[in-house]
């Protein structure tokens, strides 16, 4: 497959991905056959097909010969971890929601974020500085590194307008995420952003998503002190 049909094929994945996401396409239909998409997309029903067997494997979509592709039912466990909105994370707390961009500037990688993104250390990427309120009080910082490469866009979006966390979650479905929760003491710059002291014990978040064009974003959250996570089966 060559490099320009790769990408159109990777487009269609991502366009697929997001129906399915969105439910456009629900459990069980059956989504148009390769000949009616490859006429959408204006490509070879090759490219169709090798996009469509990517979200077969990713366990999205179940392909049988005769009886054509149908989304999955009950799809596979990996693809239900939601991250949330924080604006409506706090919206719904019956808070008033505000933010602030603290700093944004095209920085290079450090060594240890370049691991996590599978990216080379140096190569510059969007680097951001938040915090969102709840009622004018911090809720939580973010230090977080936008990857221009597997989210479009990035570049020209005014993240004072809308967060990166929305702008992220509703235009780039994420294939996998890595996550780690922790507890540390506020660093100078967390005790700031947060409003707390030095040394306060802070719960601490850092995840990574990937879609099929590599890494999307790496964010480290820092929870305000007596944040509380509950999570529900």
């Amino acid at each position: 497959m060559t490099e320009r049909t790769a990408s159109k094929a990777q487009a269609i994945t991502s366009e697929v991905r997001r129906r399915i996401v969105d439910r456009e396409w629900r459990q069980g239909d059956r989504i148009p056959d390769e000949a009616e998409l490859a006429v959408e997309f204006g490509v070879a029903r090759a490219t169709v097909n090798k996009a469509l067997q990517l979200l077969a494997e990713e366990g999205l979509l179940d392909r049988k010969r005769r009886a054509g592709t149908h989304v999955k039912v009950n799809p596979a466990r990996k693809a239900t971890l939601t991250i949330p909105i924080v604006r409506e994370q706090i919206e719904q707390a019956g808070m008033e929601y505000s933010h602030r961009v603290v700093a944004q500037r095209r920085s290079p990688l450090p060594a240890e974020v370049a691991a996590r993104m599978s990216l080379p250390e140096g190569c510059a990427l969007i680097h951001l500085r938040s915090v969102h309120y709840g009622d004018d009080k911090p809720f939580q910082a973010e230090d977080r590194w936008i990857n221009p490469a597997a989210a479009p866009g990035a570049e020209a979006v005014d993240f004072q307008r809308i967060t990166a966390n929305e702008w992220l979650v509703r235009n780039f479905p994420w294939l996998r995420a890595d996550m780690a929760f922790s507890a540390e003491n506020a660093s100078a710059r967390d005790a700031r952003l947060l409003e707390t002291r030095q040394g306060a014990a802070l719960l601490i978040l850092q995840r990574t998503t990937f879609n099929d064009l590599g890494a999307i974003t790496s964010v480290r959250v820092a929870f305000h002190p007596g944040y509380a996570m509950i999570a529900t089966p």
